[in-house]
């Protein structure tokens, strides 16, 4: 009863602070990738830093999954597939594609991010596997289940397919930044983050759960000031930038 409380405890103080978050990453870029500056600490490699950051996700949410009290029936199944699916890629597979993996990123990233997703993980994770008692087989052929799996999907696709544009803007041996071209590109500046968006949201209507749309709300809040913020450099940048493309909404911001 004690964990029911403090899980209960945590659903609106994770709202105050993704609300937080948003509004203070409007000010304050996180320091890595092009954003990367000095007077952050001790720094680490890229590689190293996503590895870090990104596998408790993919691990915790496994070991919920495997330690649940809720029925492993299929739609938990879908579940574990679909955040697997996520990441495993962003943490085993993502690292070791980026060029500028032999870059730096501060210590303080990889270990904010490490916190962070094993929070998530256990707050996605314990309510699916536990604490909501699981879902029945029933609810695969619910409207919500149905959309939420579709945008999830829909999400992925768009999120790995910009994101295998942008591994092949540059050669391992290329270290500058170049304006990418094509599909969503023509539309906004961050496609990969409009994927992951995607992914989410529809991972909440797919769940249909606090933690699920807790975990939305945080990844908007994380990923609209930074689409801003590339936006904002790629103009700064790129004289030549195309000046039709949004951030990260296409035709609307």
């Amino acid at each position: 009863m004690r964990e029911v409380a403090f899980f209960t405890a945590l659903i609106p103080l994770s709202f105050v602070l993704a609300v937080a978050t948003f509004i203070a990453l409007f000010f304050v870029n996180a320091p890595y990738g092009r954003h990367t500056r000095q007077g952050w600490g001790p720094k680490v490699s890229n590689r190293l830093g996503w590895l870090v950051m990104e596998s408790p996700a993919a691990v915790f949410f496994a070991a919920f999954f495997l330690l649940g009290s809720a029925s492993r029936n299929l739609p938990s199944f879908v579940f574990l597939g679909m955040w697997e699916a996520h990441y495993l890629h962003r943490a085993f597979i993502y690292p070791f594609r980026i060029a500028d993996g032999r870059k730096t990123m501060p210590v303080l990233i990889p270990v904010m991010g490490f916190v962070f997703n094993s929070g998530n993980a256990y707050f996605n994770g314990r309510y699916l596997f536990d604490l909501s008692g699981g879902y029945p087989v029933t609810w695969l052929a619910d409207p919500r289940f149905i959309i939420g799996v579709t945008l999830f999907v829909v999400g992925y696709a768009t999120n790995q397919w910009a994101d295998r544009a942008l591994f092949h803007l540059r050669t391992s041996a290329e270290s500058g930044y170049k304006i990418p071209y094509g599909g969503l590109f023509g539309w906004v500046s961050c496609p990969n983050y409009f994927g992951e968006i995607i992914e989410w949201v529809g991972w909440a209507v797919a769940t249909w759960s606090l933690p699920g749309l807790s975990f939305a709300i945080w990844t908007i809040a994380n990923l609209a000031p930074r689409a801003r913020a590339h936006h904002a450099w790629y103009r700064a940048n790129f004289s030549d930038y195309p000046k039709e493309r949004k951030a990260l909404i296409p035709g609307v911001w």
